[in-house]
C-alpha cells in the first residue's frame, strides 16, 4: 500500500499555525482539532513540525513560561517528509527508525496532507486483516 492511499482514505486536512503563534496558542489548535501535532507554515512553505512531544519537552525546560513563547522557539524544524508515491513499508521503518510520530507529505512540492503512525499502524492492520481472511476463503476452498 502506497501512502497515497492512506491520504485518499483519511482526506487532506493539514492543521497549521504560524511560527509566531504562541505555544498556548497551539495548545489550543491541538484541542480543539482533536490532533497530536501541527505543520507549522510561513510564506506557503513547511518550516517546521509541532507536536505534543515538544510541547512537553518546552514546559519541562522552561516552565509555564513557555506557553507565552512562540512556537517557532520550540517546533521541530527538520522536517521530514513522505511522498504519496512511498509504501507504507518503507514509511513505517523511517518513522520508527527516527522516532517520529507525524510526517507532511509533500506532493509537487506542496502540502498534500499528514499521516500519523496512528495511520500507519491502522493501514498495517488492514491489511494484515485482508491477508488473513484471503488466506481462510483460499483454504476453505481448498
Amino acid at each position: 500500500m502506497l501512502v497515497a492511499e492512506i491520504l485518499k482514505g483519511k482526506g487532506d486536512a493539514v492543521f497549521t499555525l504560524a511560527p509566531d503563534a504562541t505555544l498556548n496558542d497551539a495548545c489550543a489548535e491541538l484541542e480543539r482539532r482533536q490532533v497530536g501535532a501541527l505543520i507549522v507554515y510561513k510564506d506557503a512553505s513547511v518550516v517546521g513540525v509541532l507536536s505534543e512531544r515538544d510541547i512537553v519537552r518546552a514546559i519541562s525546560r522552561d516552565g509555564a513560561e513557555a506557553l507565552k513563547r512562540p512556537v517557532s522557539h520550540y517546533m521541530t524544524s527538520e522536517v521530514v517528509f513522505a511522498d504519496p508515491a512511498e509504501t507504507v513499508e518503507a514509511l513505517m521503518a523511517r518513522m520508527t527508525d527516527r522516532r517520529i510520530r507525524h510526517l507532511p507529505v509533500l506532493l509537487n512540492k506542496r502540502l498534500a496532507g499528514v499521516v500519523s503512525i496512528g495511520d500507519v499502524v491502522k493501514c498495517q492492520i488492514a491489511q494484515a486483516t485482508q491477508e488473513a481472511e484471503s488466506l481462510r476463503t483460499y483454504i476453505a476452498a481448498g
